[in-house]
């Protein structure tokens, strides 16, 4: 055993596991607490006596030997800042046979003994395809979405929730003062985990998810016309960029309800800012388990969240698992609005 800038460094199980050297890269959209989750590596990296390098922009970085050597000073001031200082870039090339192959080559040439991934589905289909070109690979789900099938929790999904919801709560003051509809459109194409919680946090009266089609009359002006003659004033509807009827969802409750709604897009605000505590703390853990899995053999692995706890589920078998909102909770959050 020898001390690194303090930390205590067990020597002996990277030379039982025969792990020098790693890298870890960040891959797709950007989300808060990847920077921690590189930390989380690095650390738990450095403790066992493995040294780490940045791959920057994803695997478009391993493509062209973009490489940054990490030591624990490194990554020390890093935690609390949004996205990923690796930063992170989609490939095309990585996308084809001779990519993957050139990817492959480069890791051999740094001497790269396994790579981190962190991303979503997209980035872990990625690290299948590098893991069959001979490279070792551990994925961390990292999307804002939260829609990563075989993990319950995905970094970032807890602090564009709450950015999200403060923002909400900023539109709806100005609704209290006037008779107005406002319609928050918050990220989520394929899956409204964002716009379901945002919803129930900020008591909407109408949510619109991906995973629920849409009957404009029933589902929205319906609702709406019960809440007024309820004695209601000012009406809020949370959707997902993916729900269905979008487009003209303004023009037709302005027609049918009578009253001209807002429409704000909240966008990319939700990727961007200082990560929550449990984005931190999560993304550390999960970078710490990877390490752990890395030294105790079991490589091409995902990092997921599982009845709570942090587990390793091979790679083949979590990208072949699916998750959707039940349609059991779309009702209780409809029970708790006025659908």
């Amino acid at each position: 055993m020898r001390i690194i800038m303090g930390w205590t460094v067990r020597c002996e199980d990277s030379m039982e596991k025969k792990i020098k050297k790693i890298g870890v890269l960040a891959s797709g959209g950007d989300a808060p607490g990847m920077n921690a989750a590189i930390r989380g590596v690095t650390l738990a990296a450095a403790r066992a006596g493995i040294s780490t390098v940045g791959i920057l922009e994803g695997y478009e970085g391993l493509l062209h030997s973009r490489f940054l050597p990490l030591s624990v000073e490194d990554v020390s001031g890093v935690i609390d800042r949004g996205g990923t200082f690796l930063r992170t870039a989609r490939s095309p090339e990585f996308a084809t046979p001779e990519g993957v192959r050139k990817a492959a080559e480069n890791a051999e040439k740094a001497e790269l003994d396994a790579v981190v991934v962190i991303g979503g589905d997209g980035s872990f289909r990625g690290a299948l395809d590098l893991s069959a070109a001979g490279v070792p690979v551990i994925g961390i789900p990292g999307t804002i979405d939260n829609d990563i099938g075989c993990t319950e929790y995905t970094i970032g999904f807890d602090t564009a929730m709450n950015t999200a919801m403060e923002a909400v709560d900023r539109i709806r003051d100005t609704a209290y003062s006037h008779e107005r509809c406002s319609i928050v459109e918050v990220m989520g194409r394929r899956a409204g985990y964002i716009a379901y919680y945002t919803a129930i946090a900020c008591g909407a009266d109408i949510m619109l998810l991906p995973e629920d089609t849409l009957d404009f009359d029933r589902d929205v002006i319906a609702p709406l016309r019960a809440a007024r003659d309820a004695g209601k004033r000012e009406f809020l509807i949370v959707a997902a960029e993916g729900a269905d009827g979008l487009d003209v969802l303004p023009e037709k409750i302005e027609r049918d309800f009578g009253v001209k709604p807002t429409y704000s897009v909240l966008g990319y605000i939700q990727r961007g800012g200082s990560p929550t505590l449990r984005d931190r703390t999560m993304a550390s853990l999960m970078g710490e388990r990877a390490i752990a899995c890395l030294l105790r053999g079991d490589e091409d692995r995902i990092i997921a969240v599982r009845n709570g706890e942090i587990c390793a589920l091979p790679i083949q078998e979590a990208l072949a698992m699916k998750k959707e909102l039940s349609a059991s909770a779309i009702r209780a959050g409809k029970n708790l609005s006025c659908q």
